[in-house]
């Protein structure tokens, strides 16, 4: 998986001005820069909100068909492979990327894990549609963290990290006032979030529901009736395989590793193993996809 700044530097895209960080960064898109996300999409550590400004896009998230139209607000969670498959000639939108592992220990996710259907967690649709005078007050936050990006002073990376967290707390009061409200109690939340802090470290050498309640210090059951809960019916396995997939992909078509180190690097048993969840997961053997067939 790339980071942001990995991500950056693939794209050939410009640094911000004086010393980045690489945790927060927003840009304008375009139908050029849009489409050629394709390249990245899937292999991407961090989470992305893009406002459609104008036009509209329609993209393949999940494998779900879905259409961003102007004042939409489109959240990318990592782990979920997107494709853009056609846009208006005129499409443009502002967006927002953290990365993922600075994104998760924030104060602000912890608060908003407490709406039950939030997306940063990917909970619901990516889309959302926007009132007007919430759409003016995130894109007025975007347009803020643009100057900083373009000043180089030395608290630039201080004022992009306050502006996220802002971005974040407002965008969590939107959704309380547009989904239903579903509370969960500070323990549940926590252990959730423990949970997703987990994944990303331990995923690759882990597949079994088993280490992660023992990091957490609770029973197995208790942990997937939580993740349960909390994410609407995926399960601790979803989630790992999800990342397994992602993995794999970005191994198979980044690297010349073979399949069977691919595998051990994975974890898997014997390859076979290996083979049948890839292709349970993608329709096709290993080999058949990095072929590109």
């Amino acid at each position: 998986m790339y980071s942001l700044k990995e991500f950056w530097q693939l794209r050939n895209l410009p640094f911000p001005e004086g010393e980045w960080d690489g945790n927060v960064i927003c840009l304008e898109t375009n139908v050029e820069w849009t489409f050629g996300t394709n390249e990245t999409h899937g292999f991407l550590s961090c989470y992305t909100f893009t406002i459609v400004t104008r036009g509209w896009l329609t993209i393949l998230y999940n494998n779900r068909e879905l259409t961003l139209h102007e004042g939409d607000l489109y959240t990318y969670s990592p782990g979920f492979e997107v494709i853009v498959l056609s846009s208006s000639s005129d499409y443009s939108g502002i967006c927002l990327l953290g990365d993922e592992h600075f994104t998760l220990s924030l104060p602000t996710v912890r608060d908003a894990i407490r709406t039950a259907y939030f997306m940063v967690v990917e909970l619901t649709s990516p889309v959302l549609p926007l009132q007007d005078d919430d759409r003016h007050r995130l894109q007025e936050l975007m347009q803020m963290m643009l100057h900083y990006q373009q000043t180089g002073l030395p608290h630039a990376n201080e004022s992009l990290r306050m502006l996220y967290n802002l971005f974040l707390t407002d965008l969590s009061a939107i959704q309380q006032h547009s989904i239903r409200e579903h509370r969960f109690p500070k323990r549940i939340e926590e252990i959730f979030l423990g949970f997703l802090g987990l994944l990303p470290q331990h995923f690759a050498e882990h597949h079994d529901i088993g280490f992660y309640a023992s990091e957490l210090c609770i029973t197995t059951t208790y942990l997937s009736r939580v993740v349960r809960q909390v994410s609407g019916g995926r399960t601790v396995v979803d989630y790992i395989n999800q990342l397994l997939l992602m993995e794999a992909v970005f191994l198979l078509r980044q690297t010349s590793l073979s399949i069977t180190q691919i595998s051990d690097r994975l974890h898997f048993a014997e390859v076979t193993t290996f083979a049948r969840f890839f292709n349970r997961m993608k329709g096709m053997n290993p080999r058949e996809f990095r072929k590109g067939k």
